[in-house]
């Protein structure tokens, strides 16, 4: 009989705690069963939405290891400084996102190392909703992020979504081939 009460205890303490993340805007995974949620309990935080500027991402602490510490391949950055096209590429990112915690500070050092002025960033931040109040994201489709849209005269070429196959700039530089 004890047991089964410890049982009910850890059963309820599980479903209300879940149930406090949910609310507290954890998701669930579709198929995933029982009341495990897909991040921890929501902390403050501040979301950046709209248009972001580098600078703006540099005051975050999760910025600054991966921006100092990524090793960019000097090859493939060499061949991204000679892109003569006149290219763009809009960054769509969450401040709250792991991933473009890792991916958004290396592709910031990538374009500086690049220094090439025919390859322009645009930075738009999202909510958890995936939304600005602008109403840039809405001009692109897309689920995951930090997505990498990368377009030139106008039409998309290629994107890289959430992480890339090999590396951000090898994964560009295919791109722009």
């Amino acid at each position: 009989m004890h047991n089964n009460v410890k049982a009910l205890l850890a059963t309820t303490l599980l479903f209300f705690s879940s149930q406090s993340m949910a609310n507290g805007g954890c998701g669930f995974e579709d198929k995933q069963d029982g009341f495990l949620a897909t991040c921890s309990e929501e902390k403050q935080e501040v979301i950046l939405t709209g248009a972001v500027t580098h600078q703006q991402l540099d005051e975050f602490d999760w910025f600054n290891d991966e921006y100092a510490n990524y090793k960019s391949d000097a090859d493939v950055v060499a061949q991204l400084q000679q892109v003569d096209t006149p290219t763009d590429i809009t960054v769509i990112i969450g401040t709250w996102c792991p991933d473009c915690h890792r991916e958004t500070p290396r592709f910031i050092r990538i374009i500086e190392q690049i220094n090439n002025p025919n390859i322009k960033v645009t930075y738009i931040g999202v909510d958890r909703a995936k939304q600005d109040p602008e109403g840039l994201a809405a001009n692109y489709e897309f689920t995951r992020i930090p997505t990498f849209i990368i377009e030139q005269d106008s039409k998309e070429i290629g994107r890289i979504v959430e992480r890339p196959e090999v590396s951000l700039e090898a994964d560009l530089a295919k791109i722009l081939k």
